[in-house]
């Protein structure tokens, strides 16, 4: 765990003064199984080990409530396989949307929205989904797996139909292609974004060049944590829930974002639930 990283656990287990007082949970009958992939600040994978948001609410809070998390790294896209599939516990971080909530139970932890974000230029803003799809000239690159709803999905679907649309594995990779300049725009969470930016060396600077436009397409959504509907027992998950449930009322997710993040950024896309 990075310097940064093993500091923002500690102010994180300052910000729970609630975890003493939890009542005694029923201990999880097992590991709790959790594949994630890098995000933002909210899960950093790098070099085997999993820091950031998510990861440390759950070592402090996982040990009160008897249950141990084991995190795996794997692809964004390959993670919501897993979770339909009934082969993971948690997914996280997710927006809510109609197709998962076929598979899993929402925690809301805050709200927040997916924008557009370019360098800046000189360009036109760009109003709503249509006058993005009829600027031919711009190319748009989003991360594999990532989804804020129905229009964010029927935008990308257009998108590719036109060439226009360019996939990667991860939030660097996209990060890496604006730089570059071989796309002209991306479609996530600015958050996301500015934390791979702040990790990616071959970009820097670029995080004091972003362009954020936000459109009536991407509206302002919740962000947070699903817990399988399949994979657990009723007694394990009842218990996630009811930890979960205590974490979101006491906004230690809100106050991680305020502590990795400028306000230019964080008041654009994350607001508390």
């Amino acid at each position: 765990m990075t310097t940064r990283a093993h500091r923002l656990f500690r102010q994180l287990l300052a910000a729970l003064p609630f975890v003493a007082a939890l009542p005694a949970f029923a201990d999880c009958s097992r590991d709790i199984v959790v594949p994630v992939s890098s995000t933002g600040v909210s899960v950093i994978v790098g070099n085997g080990t999993f820091s950031g948001i998510y990861p440390d609410i759950f070592r402090s809070l996982g040990p009160r409530a008897g249950c141990h998390f084991t995190f795996t790294s794997v692809p964004r896209a390959r993670q919501e396989l897993l979770f339909e599939s009934g082969k993971a516990d948690l997914l996280l971080p997710a927006t809510r949307t109609p197709a998962r909530d076929v598979f899993g139970i929402f925690v809301p932890m805050v709200g927040h929205r997916a924008m557009l974000i370019s360098l800046q230029s000189a360009r036109p803003t760009i109003t709503n989904g249509q006058d993005l799809l009829d600027r031919r000239d711009l190319r748009v690159a989003v991360v594999r797996g990532y989804d804020y709803g129905d229009a964010y999905q029927a935008i990308l679907r257009e998108l590719a139909r036109q060439g226009r649309l360019f996939t990667e594995v991860d939030a660097t990779a996209v990060a890496r292609l604006l730089f570059m300049g071989a796309v002209d725009m991306t479609i996530m969470g600015p958050t996301i974004l500015a934390g791979s930016i702040n990790r990616e060396p071959r970009v820097n600077g670029m995080l004091d060049r972003l362009r954020l436009e936000s459109i009536p397409e991407l509206p302002w959504q919740q962000t947070g944590v699903y817990v399988s509907r399949s994979s657990l027992s009723p007694d394990d998950r009842a218990v996630l829930l009811e930890l979960l449930e205590r974490a979101a009322k006491s906004n230690v997710v809100m106050e991680g974002f305020q502590r990795y993040h400028k306000p230019e950024i964080l008041n654009e896309s994350v607001r508390p639930r």
